[in-house]
C-alpha cells in the first residue's frame, strides 16, 4: 500500500500523488516542440520551493528516455551553489553532460568553449537538457550560462529550413528548473534569456488533494471525512510538501485506529502537533528566510490591518518571499494583485515565530494579588475587564518591552503588527494556565487578524484593528458584526489600537448591536 511522503521527490510506485497529466503534457510538448523536426523550446520551470518541480520533470525525463530521436540528460546543480568561479562552473556542467553521454570534452574555461560542446559533430544527435536547481548558481554564473543558451537558440532559429538534427547546434530543448534570475528580476543589466517560455508549477487544486485521499480510502479501506479533506486544503492551500506531510500525519502518526474513520478530531490533534512540537524542514526553511533583514520587516508589514500590499515581481523582496513559499498573490480585479500569505498554516507559524522572537519574556502580567474575579468565572470570560488589564500592562511596560522593536522608516513609529504579537503573547501567557486556549486566526490571508479564545467549550472572538478615522472605525464595527454572524456568535469584541491618550481612547468605547450581533468596542491607547 502506498504512503504519503514529503521527503524529496515522490516515488510513483510507493507514494500517493496527483497525476497532473495536463501540466506534464504541456511541459513535454515544450521540450520536444509542437513540430519536433523543427526543434523544441528553451524555457524555465519555476515555482516556490516544495511544489514538486523535480517530480514533474522526472515524469517527463522517464518518458523522453523511450524516445530514440533524442539524447536526454538531467543535471542537478545544487552542489555548485558555493562555487564562485564561473569558468569552473562551466567546466563542471560540461563534464556532467559529457559523462551522461559517454563523451570526454576538452577543458572548458570560457563561454565560447562551453557553447562548442553542443555543436553538431560533437554531439551525435539532438539533445534535450534539464538543469535542476539552476537558481542555486551565483548570479554571474546564471547570466553566463543563460547567455550561452540564448546564443545557441538564436543560431538555431536562423536555420529554419533544416531539421533539428541538421542544425549547427544540437541542443534541441532546454528546461531550467527553479529559476529566479533568468526571469530578469535580479539581473540589473536585463535578462540574457529573453527567448524563453515559462512553465509555472502551481499548488495542488482541491480536486487533486481530494483525489489523493480517495485513493487512500480505496487502498486502505479507511474513510476520511470530507470535512477533513476540506480543512486540510483550506489550511495548506494545496502546497504539495505541506499537504503530503499532513497526509502522513493523518494516515499514520495520528491514526490510532485504522478501522475507524479519520475525523476532525484526528485533524485537530495532528494540526496542534504540527503547529507546536513537530519539526518540518519546509517550515523551518520558511522561518529561516524571514528571520533576517530586510525580509523580516517586509513580512511584519503584511500583518498590518490597514492597506494591503500591492504584489509585483519587480519588487526584489516580494520576489524572494514568493519563490521561497512565504507569500502568494491575491487577484481582486483584472489589474489588481495584492500580497497574501501562501497559506493560513504558514501565516500562523510565522505569526507565532515573531510573537516569540519579540516577546519571549513579558515580565509580570498582572499584580500578584489580582484574582481576576471580574475577568472570568467558572463559565465565562469577561473580555472588557481582561483588556483593561492589558491596557495597564501596556502603559507600564511600553518603554521597556517596545524599546528595540522594529519601527517604520517613514515616521519611526512602531509597526502595528508588533502590538498584535504583544497582545497575543499577553493573553496566551495570562490565560493558558487558567484553561483558556488563545488561537490567532487569519480569515483573509492578508492583514485581518482575530484572536479566538476558547473557554469551557465557548468561543470568544476578539477582532484586532488599528484606528484610522471615524469612517473606518464604523466600518470596522460592521465588519466585526458580520464576522461574528458568520461564526454563529451572538457577540464579538472589537479591539482597536489607537494612537491617542487613554482618556481620548476611552471615548471610543461602546456596545452596539448590528444584525443581531452585539459588538463591544475595546480601545487600547498606544501613545
Amino acid at each position: 500500500m502506498r504512503k504519503f511522503s514529503s521527503y524529496g521527490p515522490i516515488i510513483n510506485a510507493s507514494n500517493y500523488y496527483a497525476p497532473r497529466e495536463e501540466l506534464i503534457e504541456k511541459t513535454y510538448i515544450n521540450l520536444i516542440g509542437e513540430n519536433p523536426a523543427e526543434g523544441g523550446h528553451y524555457f524555465t520551470v519555476w515555482a516556490p520551493r516544495q511544489t514538486c518541480k523535480t517530480w514533474l520533470m522526472q515524469q517527463i525525463y522517464f518518458r523522453l528516455l523511450k524516445d530514440e530521436r533524442f539524447d536526454t540528460l538531467v543535471v542537478n546543480l545544487e552542489r555548485m551553489k558555493d562555487e564562485n568561479n564561473v569558468g569552473k562552473i562551466l567546466e563542471i556542467i560540461a563534464g556532467k553532460i559529457g559523462e551522461g553521454l559517454g563523451k570526454k570534452f576538452p577543458t572548458i574555461n570560457t563561454q565560447n568553449e562551453f557553447q562548442e560542446i553542443f555543436k553538431k559533430g560533437v554531439l551525435n544527435k539532438p539533445l534535450i537538457l534539464i538543469l535542476d536547481e539552476f537558481d542555486s548558481l551565483t548570479e554571474n554564473a546564471i547570466n553566463t550560462v543563460t547567455s550561452s543558451f540564448r546564443s545557441i537558440y538564436i543560431d538555431r532559429s536562423y536555420e529554419i529550413k533544416k531539421n533539428t538534427e541538421e542544425k549547427p547546434y544540437l541542443l534541441h530543448g532546454l528546461a531550467l528548473i527553479g529559476v529566479r534570475s533568468v526571469l530578469g528580476i535580479e539581473n540589473q543589466k536585463g535578462s540574457p534569456f529573453n527567448v524563453q517560455r515559462s512553465v509555472h508549477v502551481s499548488n495542488l487544486t482541491f480536486e487533486e488533494v481530494a483525489g489523493m485521499f480517495k485513493w487512500y480510502e480505496k487502498e486502505s479501506g479507511q474513510r476520511v471525512d470530507d470535512e477533513v479533506t476540506r480543512a486540510l486544503y483550506d489550511e495548506m492551500r494545496g502546497q504539495p510538501g505541506l499537504t503530503c506531510w499532513f497526509g502522513e500525519l493523518l494516515t499514520e502518526t495520528y491514526n490510532p485506529d485504522p478501522k475507524k474513520p479519520i475525523t476532525m478530531s484526528n485533524f485537530d490533534e495532528a494540526y496542534g502537533a504540527a503547529a507546536h512540537i513537530l519539526p518540518n524542514n519546509n517550515i523551518m526553511n520558511l522561518i529561516s528566510k524571514v528571520d533576517k533583514p530586510p525580509y523580516d520587516e517586509t513580512v511584519i508589514q503584511f500583518f498590518e490591518t490597514g492597506e494591503k500590499t500591492v504584489f509585483t515581481f519587480d519588487d526584489k523582496n516580494l520576489n524572494y518571499l514568493y519563490m521561497n513559499g512565504i507569500i502568494a498573490e491575491e487577484k481582486v480585479g483584472p489589474k489588481e494583485y495584492y500580497v497574501k500569505f501562501s497559506s493560513p498554516f504558514v501565516q500562523k507559524r510565522i505569526f507565532n515565530f515573531f510573537s516569540r522572537r519579540f516577546f519571549s519574556y513579558l515580565g509580570q502580567l498582572i499584580h500578584p494579588l489580582d484574582a481576576m474575579e471580574d475577568a472570568m468565572d467558572e463559565e465565562n470570560l469577561y473580555l472588557p475587564n481582561i483588556i483593561k488589564r492589558y491596557q495597564a500592562y501596556l502603559s507600564k511596560n511600553r518603554g521597556v518591552f517596545f524599546k528595540d522593536v522594529p519601527r517604520r522608516k517613514t515616521d519611526l513609529k512602531i509597526y502595528e503588527a508588533i502590538y498584535h504579537f504583544n497582545i497575543f503573547r499577553y493573553l496566551y501567557d495570562l490565560l493558558k494556565a487558567r484553561g483558556v486556549e488563545v488561537i490567532p486566526h487569519f480569515p483573509t490571508g492578508n492583514g485581518k487578524i482575530d484572536l479566538i479564545l476558547k473557554y469551557r467549550e465557548k468561543i470568544h472572538a476578539l477582532e484586532l484593528k488599528s484606528f484610522k478615522d471615524m469612517y473606518a472605525y464604523e466600518k470596522g464595527i460592521e465588519q466585526a458584526a458580520e464576522y461574528g454572524r458568520q461564526m454563529g456568535l451572538t457577540e464579538v469584541a472589537f479591539l482597536v489600537f489607537v494612537e491617542l491618550t487613554e482618556a481620548e481612547a476611552k471615548q471610543l468605547e461602546k456596545e452596539v448591536v448590528k444584525n443581531g450581533v452585539k459588538v463591544t468596542v475595546l480601545p487600547v491607547a498606544i501613545l
